[in-house]
């Protein structure tokens, strides 16, 4: 016969505190009633090693509450957005609340459909990283009052706050480890055409090639998504159309992964065939026979930041509206660029 449930008086009384102390440490309000951080983190401690679990159907019906956040991303199999869900979801927690994650699989009309799914839920707030096609849906979705806090995708149209990567900055240094080498002819495996990561990180090769008096090539730029097929179909093409070309640039782990498996196919060696670098770093990319040098987003900090700032919206203080947070890149030099003699 199971046990009866943990009260919440049984936790306040564990902790030594009152009732309303014990409920408002537990559902995210420490910091607006001036509860301590320590004794905020004793009552969660007592909550924990006692198995007390809230009735969110009796505090949503107390307080029209529920208590839900929600999370939104295009591709949970990536572990670029598998580790922001997982970064939110720990900062929600902490907070008292719930999360709720939904997968739109890059399309548009799934996104659409889950963002009136998360609705009728009832979700509290929202991070979400969007597929980056349209941004009809999301301005009607906006227009509820539902705060919302968006990961490295963005719409200029949209109020909304965004946090995201220094795609640029991160770009032009990954283009200058190539460049120092002596490389000229760099090609290009970008993601999903019009999204503000690939906008900008074009923006950054282009520069690049700019500042070193390069002339761009439009042919040295292929791909359309950011995942393995479509690296592995830029990659092939380059490889067969620019025999000339020296390194190639992949713009995601995913894209990376593609590219391997061309260059494979072909029997090239890193970096003595083909210099290769690629912003994001998998966790593969230090074990390869040539570590591949890598632009390392700081995930966890994107992830953390984008909970802080809707969690401090579900608190009631303003945030900035259309403002665009920039996180740095780290720079990781390995074994995957050779020097090249340039003529």
């Amino acid at each position: 016969m199971n046990a009866d449930p943990v009260t919440l008086r049984e936790v306040a009384e564990e902790a030594g505190v009152s009732v309303s102390t014990a409920s408002r440490a537990l559902t995210g309000k420490a910091e607006q009633y001036r509860i301590s951080k320590k004794t905020e983190r004793s009552i969660r401690d007592v909550a924990e090693r006692l198995g007390f679990r809230p009735s969110h159907l009796a505090r949503s019906l107390r307080n029209q509450r529920t208590g839900l956040v929600g999370v939104l991303v295009p591709d949970v199999s990536n572990s670029f957005f598998s580790a922001i869900a997982r970064e939110v979801t720990r900062c929600a927690r902490e907070q008292g609340y719930d999360v709720l994650l939904v997968d739109s699989q890059e399309s548009t009309a799934c996104e659409e459909q889950l963002l009136g799914h998360l609705q009728s839920r009832q979700i509290e707030g929202l991070v979400l990283c969007p597929v980056g096609e349209s941004a009809e849906h999301l301005q009607a979705f906006e227009a509820k009052g539902i705060p919302v806090v968006m990961v490295d995708r963005c719409f200029s149209q949209l109020n909304l706050t965004t946090v995201t990567s220094d795609h640029q900055s991160g770009t032009e240094a990954l283009m200058a480890e190539l460049l120092q080498k002596g490389h000229r002819v760099i090609g290009c495996l970008q993601g999903r055409v019009g999204t503000l990561p690939n906008n900008e990180r074009i923006v950054g090769y282009r520069q690049s090639l700019k500042a070193w008096n390069i002339p761009f090539d439009r042919s040295l730029i292929a791909g359309d998504q950011f995942d393995e097929l479509s690296g592995y179909r830029a990659a092939s093409h380059l490889l067969s159309t620019h025999v000339g070309m020296t390194a190639m640039f992949a713009f995601s782990n995913q894209i990376l992964l593609g590219a391997l498996r061309a260059i494979n196919e072909r029997k090239l060696s890193i970096p003595k065939d083909i210099s290769l670098v690629t912003f994001d770093d998998p966790p593969f990319a230090e074990f390869l026979a040539a570590p591949i040098t890598s632009a390392k987003q700081d995930v966890p900090l994107l992830g953390k930041t984008a909970a802080e700032l809707l969690l401090r919206q579900l608190k009631g203080h303003e945030s900035p509206k259309n403002q665009i947070y920039r996180i740095p890149v780290e720079i990781l030099p390995r074994k995957s660029i050779a020097t090249c003699s340039f003529h």
